[in-house]
């Protein structure tokens, strides 16, 4: 949303035009002015109108005709048009309406009446705005994910076939089959992803708790994603409570899944030759702490606030998959645990994720290992 809404204003008096502005001197809008309906259309592209106050009686083209000019494009009919006019029949209102006009108002203009109306006008118009960048927003994720389950789909194929070939010496054929899991659990994370935040977006997400010891879970993530770290010479660290220290109280499969993306989205950023820490800890008001951290390019602070949205990727990252859903999914099944996400910079490089967890059944004589 722009910072401040444009109003053009169309007349063929200028007093007019200072009237208008007279009572909108204290409002938050930028005004523009326009002599006659063809300067209007004229100006359109320049000005970028939120809005337009159209005077009816104007030599040359009058105002029902700009305004059935404007609406007649695509491009412009969005903007809401409000007629100022001194005609007061029903017929002549029926004219302004049947012309595409979203509203009008009558002369002499009122200053209160003429705020409301605008205000109104401005309302429908940024709320238009968000939904169509939803929309497009919602289109680009949509090509983005098309793009990546293809590309997973693809290796899989590729390498499917390379496995047919005769001869195959056994290094590779272990390197081919590594790749088609790779891609198979790619497009598998992918799918669940979606399917699991629907349910959350829906409330149709039951969660199943069950008693989980923090030791164990952790250990068994970092025993899962040990080879995919090593494979890009990088470090992947633990430090976690000993076994027994407490029990949380969640549904395993979810939750695994939160902390999968996070050790998952690290290796994905992190740099060859760096290392990853994944920790883990009891606290004394009946939470739970696990944080995964990276050595990483880090988070930029302007993208902190936006970076667990639905389909939200912030920066770019060349030949890496970034189809903006596991993020988004962990704060939703986070939250869904009465539990928080955040995040904050790993000095002196990187970004730490920290997810904290309530309840959980304390055990006497926890301490880290």
């Amino acid at each position: 949303m722009k910072p401040f809404s444009s109003i053009l204003i169309v007349d063929d008096e200028p007093n007019n035009f200072d009237v208008i502005e007279t009572f909108l001197e204290k409002e938050n809008y930028q005004l523009y002015y326009a002599q006659n309906g063809n300067k209007a259309i004229n100006s359109l592209e320049r000005v970028k109108p939120d809005l337009i106050l159209m005077d009816v009686m104007m030599p040359e083209i009058d105002g029902l005709e700009t305004c059935r000019l404007i609406k007649q494009s695509d491009r412009w009919h969005p903007i809401p048009i409000i007629m100022v006019t001194a005609l007061t029949s029903k017929e002549d209102l029926a004219r302004c309406l049947t012309a595409g006009a979203d509203d009008f108002i009558s002369k002499p203009i009122h200053g209160m009446e003429l705020r409301a109306r605008i205000n109104s006008m401005l309302r429908i118009k940024h709320q238009y705005d968000e939904v169509q960048e939803l929309l497009q927003w919602r289109q680009d994720m949509v090509n983005m994910m098309v793009h990546d389950l293809r590309n997973s789909l693809t290796n899989m194929i590729l390498s499917a076939h390379i496995l047919q070939y005769p001869n195959l010496p056994p290094e590779k054929q272990q390197i081919k089959v590594h790749q088609i899991i790779m891609a198979g659990q790619e497009l598998q994370s992918m799918i669940d992803s979606l399917l699991l935040m629907a349910k959350l977006e829906s409330s149709n997400m039951v969660l199943n708790y069950s008693d989980v010891d923090l030791h164990s879970l952790c250990h068994s993530i970092v025993e899962q994603f040990k080879e995919i770290a090593k494979n890009k010479n990088l470090q992947l660290i633990s430090e976690l409570p000993k076994p027994g220290g407490g029990n949380l109280k969640v549904d395993l499969g979810i939750f695994r899944r939160i902390i999968d993306n996070l050790v998952a989205n690290a290796i994905k950023f992190s740099p060859v030759n760096s290392k990853i820490i994944l920790r883990a800890n009891y606290l004394e008001d009946g939470w739970a702490r696990i944080e995964v951290a990276d050595f990483g390019l880090g988070i930029q602070e302007e993208l902190r606030e936006i970076i667990f949205n639905k389909y939200e990727t912030g920066k770019l990252i060349k030949n890496t998959s970034q189809t903006g859903l596991g993020l988004a999914f962990c704060k939703m099944a986070i939250e869904a645990h009465g539990g928080k996400i955040t995040l904050r910079d790993n000095h002196p490089q990187g970004s730490i994720f920290t997810v904290e967890i309530p309840e959980f059944a304390k055990v006497e004589g926890n301490t880290r290992s």
